[in-house]
């Protein structure tokens, strides 16, 4: 009998442009572009893959919704920033001096804070606004 076993996640987040959010992933984040069109791209560091997918549809600002039905796409442009993950790390102080460094912390309040179900974490927002949560298991 064959047993199931999980072995990854990939994180999918809405772009509205997606050449300027893998900018902002290579030069703020330190992850490289594996894969890269128009209206995707693939972002790694380390084990960690990101995918990100263009969310640049904007008819929905113009259209009389209370006459025409509304625009399901699944591309509006509204969905960036709208997604969220939490990753795995090791050195996860080093990590939020990285980002603290290259201006990636949002918050000037924002801290590695120790979670009562024994994580370390802290938060940053991408380019758009998806929330990436880096943890650290404590040992």
């Amino acid at each position: 009998m064959f047993m199931i076993n999980f072995k990854n996640a990939i994180p999918t987040f809405p772009a509205v442009d997606i050449r300027k959010a893998v900018q902002f992933y290579e030069d703020k984040m330190r992850f490289k572009a594996r894969h890269q069109e128009k209206e995707f791209a693939i972002v790694v560091r380390d084990d960690i893959e990101i995918h990100l997918w263009q969310a640049c549809d904007k008819r929905w600002k113009f259209r009389l919704w209370w006459i025409f039905r509304p625009i399901v796409s699944g591309a509006e442009s509204f969905l960036a920033g709208t997604a969220s993950c939490r990753i795995e790390v090791r050195g996860i102080d080093e990590l939020y001096q990285e980002y603290k460094a290259s201006g990636v912390i949002y918050n000037s309040n924002t801290v590695i804070e120790e979670q009562p179900w024994g994580h370390r974490d802290f938060p940053v927002l991408d380019l758009y606004g998806n929330l990436i949560t880096f943890f650290e298991v404590i040992s």
